[in-house]
C-alpha cells in the first residue's frame, strides 16, 4: 500500500514486516507525516535525509538492530518524541537529542553513560532508562526542570543523584533492581514472605487485562476459603519501568491494606517455570478510573468525556488513595506510578490502587522523606484531576488549597502523606449531615 500511494496524506505510519532498510516511498509522505513507528523490524541505521520528513514528531524504532540513537535525529528540528527500546544500543550522542525532546525511550539496551548535554533538553517530560548499564546521570541534567517521570531501574546506581530529589516537578519515579536498593528489596521481601499457591490448584479463566510486565486472568483457586481469585503471570523482560521480580517483591511485601491490591500469594510449580501473583478479584463494579497518557498528553491521564465527581465523593476516593500510600510510605516502599490509570473505582467513592510495576524500596534517612514527597507531586496531579471534574460546591476551596500545598515547586515544602490523609478526613468530616 505504500508504493501505491493509497497512503498519500496520512499522519501516522505503522510498519513492522522485517524490514532491513528505510523504505525511501516513506518520503512521499513528507508533508503529513508526524508519527512513524518502524518498531519490530531488522534496521540499525535511518537515512541522513530524514529531516525531509518536515512534520515529524514521534519516531519509534523499538525491536530492532541499532547500536547507537542515529545522529540524524538531532536534525529534525520538530522531533519531541524518540523511543529506542530494546535495541543494542551503547551509545547517544549529544548530536542525537533535539531540543524540542520532551519524551525519550532508551529502555532495555547497553548504554553505561550519557550525554552531559541531555541537560540542554529543557522541554524534556518523560525519560525512560530502565534496563542498562548506567551508573550516573549526567549533572547537567539538574537543568531539566520540566523533567515529570524518570525510569532508572534495572541499571548500577550505587545512589540516586542528590539534584534529583529536588527537581521542581518530578512525580514519577522508579530506581528498583539498583545496588544501592537490592539489600533494602531483599530485606523487606524476606520479612514479608506470603505463602506459595500452587499452579495445579488454580484453574485459569478468561484474560481479564495484559500490562506491560504481565497477564491477567480471572481463575478458581481450589482448597481456598475465597475461590475467586485473579492471578497475573509475568512475562520475565525488563519492561519500561523495570523488572519484574521487583514488582512482585513490592506486592508482596506491600501487605494488606482495604484501598491496595495487593497479593494473597506467588504462584508455585508452574508447569513452565513462569513466576506469578494470586491476587483478590475485585468486583466488577469496579473501572479504571482514567485511561494511561496519550502522545499528546505526554505525562497526563486520559479521562472519558463528560466525566465529573460529586465533592464527597473526589473526597472519598483521594482520602482511599492517600491513605493507600501513607501505609505504602510507612512500609519503605514508593509506588513510583500513582496515577488515575491504576486505580479502581466504583463510581460511588469507593477505590483501590494496583499496579506495582515501578514500585521501589526507599532508602532511609533525609532520601526518604524527599522520595515521599516526590510522591506528593503525583498526588497533587490527581487532585488536580479530579478537581477539573468536580461539580461546583462551596468546600471545593479547600481541597484546591491543600492540591497547592501538594505541587510547591520546592520539594521540602510539601507535606507528607500523613498531613494530607489528616486533611482530607477533616474535608469529609465537614460533609452536611443529612436531616
Amino acid at each position: 500500500m505504500l508504493r501505491s500511494g493509497k497512503l498519500a496524506g496520512i499522519t501516522r505510519l505503522d510498519l513492522s514486516c522485517g524490514l532491513s532498510e528505510f523504505p525511501p516511498e516513506i518520503f512521499e509522505l513528507a508533508d503529513t507525516l508526524e508519527i512513524l513507528n518502524l518498531s519490530g523490524n531488522a534496521l540499525s541505521s535511518l537515512p541522513d535525509d530524514l529531516p525531509r520528513l518536515k512534520k515529524l514528531r514521534v519516531i519509534f524504532c523499538s525491536d530492532n538492530q541499532f547500536t547507537e540513537v542515529p545522529e540524524v535525529l538531532g536534525r529534525c528540528d520538530g522531533l519531541e518524541m524518540v523511543g529506542f527500546k530494546a535495541n543494542q544500543i551503547s551509545h547517544l550522542s549529544a548530536a542525537s537529542l533535539t531540543r524540542a525532546l520532551r519524551w525519550l525511550i532508551l529502555t532495555d539496551n547497553q548504554l553505561s553513560t550519557l550525554p552531559a548535554e541531555l541537560g540542554r533538553c529543557t522541554k524534556l517530560q518523560k525519560l525512560m532508562l530502565a534496563g542498562n548499564r548506567l551508573q550516573s546521570l549526567p549533572e547537567t541534567m539538574s537543568a531539566c526542570r520540566q523533567l515529570e517521570l524518570l525510569r532508572i531501574s534495572a541499571n548500577c546506581f550505587e545512589s540516586l543523584p542528590a539534584w534529583l530529589l529536588s527537581l521542581p516537578r518530578l512525580a514519577w519515579l522508579a530506581f528498583a533492581g539498583n545496588p544501592f536498593s537490592d539489600g533494602v528489596e531483599t530485606e523487606y521481601a524476606i520479612e514479608q514472605m506470603k505463602p506459595e499457591i500452587y499452579w495445579h490448584d488454580l484453574e485459569i479463566l478468561q484474560k481479564l487485562g495484559e500490562g506491560a510486565s504481565g497477564v491477567i486472568h480471572q481463575a478458581t483457586w481450589h482448597k481456598a476459603p475465597v475461590s475467586s481469585v485473579a492471578v497475573k503471570l509475568f512475562k520475565g523482560a525488563v519492561t519500561s519501568d523495570g523488572l519484574p521480580s521487583s514488582e512482585k517483591a513490592a506486592c508482596i511485601a506491600a501487605g494488606d491494606h482495604a484501598n491496595l491490591i495487593s497479593a494473597l500469594g506467588k504462584v508455585g510449580g508452574h508447569s513452565e517455570g513462569a513466576k506469578g501473583l494470586v491476587m483478590p478479584l475485585i468486583d466488577a463494579s469496579f473501572k479504571n478510573l482514567a485511561g494511561p497518557p496519550s502522545l499528546l498528553s505526554c505525562t497526563r491521564d486520559i479521562y472519558p468525556d463528560g466525566m465529573h465527581f460529586a465533592l464527597d465523593e473526589a473526597i472519598s476516593m483521594a482520602l482511599g488513595i492517600a491513605a493507600a500510600v501513607a501505609y505504602l510510605h510507612a512500609r519503605g516502599i514508593l509506588h513510583g506510578d500513582l496515577y488515575a490509570h491504576n486505580m479502581l473505582s466504583n463510581g460511588r467513592g469507593a477505590c483501590f490502587l494496583g499496579d506495582f510495576g515501578a514500585a521501589s524500596f526507599m532508602p532511609s534517612g533525609e532520601v526518604r522523606c524527599a522520595l515521599q514527597r516526590i510522591e506528593v507531586r503525583a498526588f497533587s496531579c490527581y487532585l488536580a484531576e479530579l478537581l477539573e471534574r468536580c461539580t461546583p460546591h462551596p468546600r471545593l476551596d479547600a481541597l484546591r488549597a491543600l492540591q497547592g500545598r501538594c505541587t510547591q515547586e520546592t520539594v521540602q515544602n510539601r507535606p507528607l502523606f500523613d498531613e494530607i490523609v489528616q486533611d482530607l478526613a477533616g474535608l469529609q468530616m465537614q460533609r452536611p449531615q443529612s436531616k
